[in-house]
């Protein structure tokens, strides 16, 4: 019988990022994606960890009275927390730190070891999106990846090289279409969250997806606000929004601009000039400009203060099978950070009602921070 870790043939992307994929010892899989100049050999180390079986696939509850599904996935209380450099489960193997990533790598993209979703795959058929009734019950089937931006111990995303990022975009795109072909998933979430405040347990530069095997109730609010506004709303929005004040980037290709509504003191969103349902629609122009564009936003953001902001990073994509033609591809990135010192916490208003009450004017925002942006040098290398 065949090794399972016996790597798959490379693969060209764009950009000229190579895909290596292969397997670790309990049979998840690991994708490398190496930079278009990579210093690495082709050759990759096998995960030589005693195989140990996987979690069981976690159950969902339906909450009656809102209808989301709330996954119950009590493995994941396993987790690393704050680990020191020495015992990072996503450096490069070593010695003494059996770690999740068999070699040295530029980008690798491995299943969680304990996930919200799957490892257990739908049999495509697709479940009923209103049931009704109390105690209701589903399989949480679906995908969680973890997506290591670098192998050094410390960093984000916008603290990456301008290669590294688009190898990176490269990485989002190729899963986002290899995930939404899965059975049984309806929808695939790249994310990032950065910093403590936010609950972030790896200092480790890295983000993750998930594939869920439903439309989350995010999504299905957008959807259903398409369908009042109209099939051009987004449209709209960015016609609006590149009318403003509120503007802080734009290109050829994409517009970042504090929203009309902003939420948290400090929300920027980032647009595509025209539409795609995903990142796996971009085009190659589209993922060159987004690379510099976004790492420029986020150094932008770490400037407005001494200390790194943090955030999640959100990037919303149409579901797999519903709403393609008119839900688009956008970046919501969101911080509680309200001052150098200060925070914003979810508390009565917002997190019993879902009443948001904004701390700054969306205006005010945007202004400090094309100030910080304008500090920093666009990002040649």
């Amino acid at each position: 019988m065949a090794d399972s870790r016996t790597p798959e043939p490379p693969q060209t992307l764009g950009a000229g990022v190579v895909k290596r994929p292969t397997r670790l010892a309990d049979g998840r899989e690991l994708i490398y994606y190496d930079d278009p100049d990579t210093t690495l050999g082709p050759e990759r180390g096998v995960d030589a960890r005693e195989a140990t079986p996987r979690p069981a696939t976690a159950t969902m509850r339906r909450d009656v009275l809102t209808g989301d599904w709330i996954s119950v996935a009590a493995a994941r209380q396993n987790r690393a927390f704050l680990p020191p450099a020495e015992l990072d489960p996503l450096a490069p193997q070593t010695p003494t730190n059996p770690s999740e990533i068999p070699s040295r790598y530029d980008v690798a993209v491995f299943e969680n070891k304990s996930p919200s979703f799957g490892p257990e795959l739908g049999d495509g058929a697709a479940a009923d999106p209103a049931p009704r009734g109390l105690g209701l019950t589903r399989t949480s089937v679906g995908r969680c990846e973890v997506v290591c931006f670098s192998p050094e111990h410390e960093g984000s995303f916008g603290t990456q090289s301008r290669t590294r990022a688009r190898t990176v975009i490269e990485a989002w795109a190729d899963r986002t279409a290899a995930l939404s072909a899965l059975p049984g998933v309806e929808q695939v979430f790249p994310f990032e969250n950065r910093g403590e405040a936010i609950g972030v347990t790896l200092a480790h530069p890295h983000g993750q997806i998930y594939a869920y095997p439903y439309v989350t109730p995010r999504t299905q609010t957008l959807l259903a606000s398409i369908d009042r506004e109209g099939p051009d709303l987004f449209d709209r929005i960015l016609e609006m929004e590149r009318a403003s004040e509120r503007v802080i980037l734009e290109g050829e290709h994409w517009t970042a601009f504090v929203p009309f509504a902003a939420r948290w003191p400090l929300e920027v969103h980032l647009l595509p000039h025209r539409h795609v349902a995903d990142l796996a629609e971009t085009t190659d122009a589209e993922r060159d400009e987004l690379a510099p564009l976004y790492l420029r936003l986020l150094r932008g953001v770490d400037a407005l203060y001494d200390s790194p902001t943090p955030y999640i990073a959100a990037w919303h994509q149409a579901p797999v099978r519903h709403g393609r033609e008119s839900a688009r591809l956008h970046l919501q990135l969101t911080s509680p950070r309200r001052a150098a010192d200060k925070l914003k916490f979810l508390a009565g208003s917002e997190a019993a009602m879902g009443a948001w009450i904004g701390d700054i004017p969306p205006e005010a925002s945007a202004a400090r921070l094309r100030e910080a942006v304008a500090s920093v040098p666009e990002v040649l290398s």
